[in-house]
């Protein structure tokens, strides 16, 4: 077992002890409180009660005595006795036993309590003065040793149910967050495929459901950049391959001039290429969209059809801009430039000589359109959707007229997607028709 893996298990063990830790003190706690609720019961409610009972009993026995004789009193303690249980006694005011003249003032509170309970050896004893003074009444009972023990069972009850309440609980957390940890720990091994088995709606499931879309997007990010560098790798090796030879040529041709030449035009092919993975790497950047502004595509579609005059005058071609967009977008200006201007380059790229290339700019309501057509020879229909793939060419003749590292379509498609757009391809016959959608600035803005 690894190191992570014993770390894991111990953590994880952990949280089970964590809850065992908490069920004690909860129930450490709640028998606390149990306590308090009691003795505040007791003095607030039970104890009063009783101090009227008590009041009730003196009164009765000094009653039978006023009203009789002290056998009328004897009968009254006796009947007591039968009832209540233990001895019941009626003493004057200095504690001295109305019936027997016995001496019980030790047991009587000092001054100025008027009532008292206490247990002592083994027996209790309450004792209650009447309003004037006069006597007190005194009540001995032997202590229930029993009694708390008697309730050890329910305890053990309490206790067994709730310890089979927290370990459900244990069981339905830290079972899954440790089947969550698994899957993680298994992602983080190169497993990218491995994915959170869950079917909760509460935060656990979340969890788990966090994590999958967080695995699913790393897992295309990590495989298009496997692909990307595998795809980079091979667009490099044929013109490293043609530098090498035509070192080799210019070191022992007599025509140095066509071996330096094949150089440049490998080394451009390179330089080219190069600043093509710079820039993807710029449109996937974190920060790529941090520099966002409210953006007039019109400016940026005048800007990118000027930068691009040269090499349309030299194809003998020329640019039909149509349309436009009053409304603006909010983004990285940069990112849409790049998008606008590689999708009219690609265009430029596949036109016929002396033919037009149209850019079509309009808005419905919430969306800017741009629609680039060339009347070039357009590609297979089921290539329609890979075009946008990096490196990716049409074996056919628009590979043939063109070239480019490939990557021209593919930066175009994640700067507009970074803007939540869309961007598409058709067939036109002739030609090829990109469509660039992006959803306009809901805010008011300023004309």
């Amino acid at each position: 077992m690894s190191l992570p893996e014993r770390t894991e298990r111990v953590r994880l063990r952990s949280l089970y002890f964590a809850s065992f830790v908490a069920l004690l003190s909860v129930l450490a706690v709640s028998f606390l409180a149990y306590q308090a609720i009691s003795k505040r019961v007791q003095k607030t409610t039970i104890d009063p009660v009783f101090d009227r009972a008590d009041e009730v009993q003196l009164q009765g026995a000094r009653g039978a005595l006023q009203a009789g004789n002290k056998q009328a009193l004897e009968d009254y303690e006796a009947n007591l006795n039968r009832i209540f249980g233990g001895s019941h006694y009626l003493l004057d005011a200095h504690g001295i036993d109305v019936l027997t003249g016995q001496d019980r003032s030790a047991l009587l509170p000092a001054p100025p309590s008027v009532q008292s309970r206490f247990q002592l050896q083994g027996r209790s004893f309450i004792t209650h003065r009447s309003q004037d003074g006069r006597y007190w009444f005194l009540a001995v009972g032997v202590v229930n040793r029993s009694g708390i023990w008697s309730f050890l069972p329910y305890y053990f009850l309490v206790i067994g149910a709730t310890g089979v309440l927290f370990w459900l609980a244990a069981v339905g957390v830290v079972g899954p967050i440790r089947r969550i940890a698994g899957t993680i720990a298994l992602f983080g091994e190169g497993n990218l495929g491995i994915r959170v088995d869950t079917r909760r709606e509460d935060e656990i499931g979340q969890l788990g459901r966090s994590f999958n879309d967080m695995a699913m997007r790393l897992e295309r990010l990590i495989v298009s950049e496997r692909r990307l560098l595998s795809d980079i790798s091979h667009e490099l090796r044929s013109p490293l391959a043609r530098l090498k030879f035509a070192t080799k040529l210019a070191r022992t041709s007599p025509d140095t001039k066509y071996a330096l030449d094949r150089i440049e035009r490998d080394v451009d092919r390179i330089t080219s290429l190069v600043t093509d993975i710079l820039e993807i790497n710029f449109v996937e950047g974190s920060s790529a969209l941090e520099d966002t502004q409210l953006v007039h595509v019109g400016t940026i579609v005048d800007e990118v059809v000027q930068d691009a005059t040269v090499e349309v005058q030299f194809r003998g071609c020329t640019i039909k801009v149509a349309g436009q967009i009053a409304r603006q977008i909010l983004g990285n200006r940069e990112l849409l430039r790049r998008a606008i201007e590689n999708v009219l380059r690609n265009g430029i790229r596949y036109a016929p000589e002396n033919s037009q290339i149209h850019l079509t700019m309009m808005e419905d309501a919430s969306h800017a359109i741009i629609t680039v057509r060339d009347f070039g020879p357009g590609v297979p229909t089921e290539a329609l959707t890979r075009i946008f793939d990096p490196f990716f060419r049409v074996e056919e003749a628009r590979d043939a007229m063109g070239g480019g590292s490939g990557l021209g379509l593919s930066i175009a498609k994640r700067a507009v997607h970074l803007h939540r757009g869309n961007i598409a391809a058709e067939n036109a016959h002739p030609g090829l028709r990109m469509r660039i959608t992006i959803p306009l600035a809901t805010m008011p803005t300023s004309g």
